[in-house]
């Protein structure tokens, strides 16, 4: 059965379901910062998703890293797959700009996240989910 890893459940705030995937917003405003998440068990490499899964996860990296591109004018994505940290599987899809306070080193650890306000987190959400509605199969959690 599948259950999100701890760290993550007290670093994000749910988006929404692909068919394969959960959507997380990492809760750091300082970029915008999702995370999908295989919904399979015990999983902690992309290679031991079957082939189907695999080329899915695939498939919804990359529908939300060009939702994003142009949802944020990225001048670049970050995607990666570490789990040095957190070992369950999980794609960080990170939108990064030149005058973003990291650039151009990775994010993690650069800064302190700065958490959402309540109201940013919400814009945000909606901002997303308003571009992926049409995605198929994609559901957005209700609040």
């Amino acid at each position: 059965m599948f259950v999100l890893d701890q760290r993550l459940l007290q670093d994000t705030l749910p988006v929404g379901d692909f068919p394969l995937s959960r959507l997380l917003l990492s809760n750091d405003a300082q970029y915008p910062w999702f995370i999908l998440v295989p919904r399979r068990a015990d999983i902690s490499e992309v290679f031991q998703l079957s082939k189907v899964d695999q080329l899915q996860l695939w498939k919804e990296t990359t529908v939300l890293s060009d939702t994003l591109q142009r949802l944020f004018n990225a001048d670049k994505m970050n995607v990666a797959a570490l789990g040095n940290v957190v070992s369950q599987l999980h794609m960080h899809v990170i939108v990064r700009h030149k005058s973003d306070a990291a650039w151009p080193a990775p994010v993690w650890g650069k800064h302190p996240a700065q958490p959402y306000t309540q109201d940013q987190a919400a814009e945000m959400i909606a901002r997303v989910c308003a571009s992926l509605v049409s995605e198929p199969g994609f559901v957005e959690v209700t609040p």
